[in-house]
């Protein structure tokens, strides 16, 4: 069991006043900006030995900052073991290759069997306490039946320098992402950016929709088409490179498109129809499918504590697999 830490800054004599929020920042980095808040609310922070409970007091050259971090308690969600597959673990982070079908955190309706119940047990002790509970850092998310790759912090050092990266998307770094899909008919030009924003639907609040210009937020797509695997159909099979991460955002940008992705439940509903236009085997290997096709397959960044860069490519799974070798078959019978 960790105990709470006790920690000491005194700022430089020729310090200029600012937040105390921001001059404990600046000097704790291995700490959020966000957990130094809820400390100071808490009053775990002392100014010159007097309890500070003021997130705008202004400090300056000379003063003496002295911070109680108290010891992580267990998350809530509970440690299960779970086969999870691992590409790649050190002692800031996991890279997990996510199969369709898991959950990555616990909300209403999943409360157990979920990918963070797995890290939880899998990780043990080496958890940190990332805004003071013991959990995985979910840096970002997989929808349930998106397969693929997705990177975890295991501190939080790691926590908040993956964060850094995943909310710059890349642009100013190594970080790439990138998935490929089926879909129903092939974008048009082949090699593209969707460049639409996003937002939660006002009609069916589980839906993302698209939004009007300043309405919502920014969501940038780069597509290209590697191949066309059915004539018939013209299902494509598309590689999609994130320039930002919404929710949803590849299954409904494709779909505005008009060209929603295969097995999408959600918002390739009216495309059902179309299964009856393919060959057996691809009917077949839609309906065991039974998941849209997507998958994450790279996934790049910059390590938070090395700055070495990481790169990381997941194999279309098998089920996925079976559908792309029964399109490019064509059988029609």
């Amino acid at each position: 069991m960790q105990e709470p830490q006790d920690r000491r800054v005194v700022l430089d004599l020729d310090a200029q006043a600012e937040r105390i929020d921001r001059a404990l920042a600046r000097a704790l980095p291995d700490v959020s900006r966000s957990r130094l808040q809820d400390l100071i609310r808490t009053g775990q922070v002392s100014k010159d030995g007097i309890v500070v409970l003021d997130l705008s007091l202004k400090v300056g050259a000379g003063a003496v900052l002295d911070v109680t971090i108290p010891a992580p308690v267990d998350a809530t969600p509970v440690a299960e073991t779970l086969d999870l597959v691992i590409v790649h673990e050190d002692d800031d982070l996991i890279v997990i290759d996510k199969p369709a079908g898991l959950v990555v955190h616990p909300a209403p309706g999943h409360d157990a069997g979920t990918l963070v119940n797995g890290l939880i047990a899998h990780c043990g002790e080496s958890l940190s306490g990332i805004g003071g509970v013991r959990r995985p850092g979910i840096v970002h998310r997989l929808d349930k039946d998106t397969s693929g790759l997705l990177v975890v912090a295991k501190n939080d050092l790691a926590h908040k320098g993956l964060t850094a990266q995943f909310a710059d998307h890349g642009r100013n770094g190594p970080l790439e992402r990138a998935y490929l899909a089926l879909t129903w008919g092939a974008p048009e030009p082949r090699l593209g950016t969707i460049d639409v924003e996003l937002g939660r639907s006002q009609r069916n609040r589980e839906k993302i929709a698209i939004m009007r210009p300043g309405e919502g937020r920014t969501a940038i797509t780069h597509y290209v088409v590697e191949e066309i695997l059915d004539a018939g159909t013209d299902v494509a099979l598309v590689r999609c490179r994130l320039e930002t991460g919404r929710t949803h955002q590849i299954r409904v940008h494709l779909s505005h498109r008009g060209h929603p992705l295969l097995g999408d439940a959600v918002y390739g509903n009216a495309f059902k129809t179309k299964a009856a236009r393919l060959g057996s085997a691809a009917r077949a290997g839609l309906e065991a499918l039974g998941r849209q096709a997507l998958h994450a397959a790279i996934l790049g960044f910059e390590h938070p504590r090395t700055g070495e860069v990481l790169r990381f490519e997941s194999p279309i799974p098998p089920d996925m697999s079976a559908l792309i070798a029964a399109l490019r078959a064509n059988d029609r019978s």
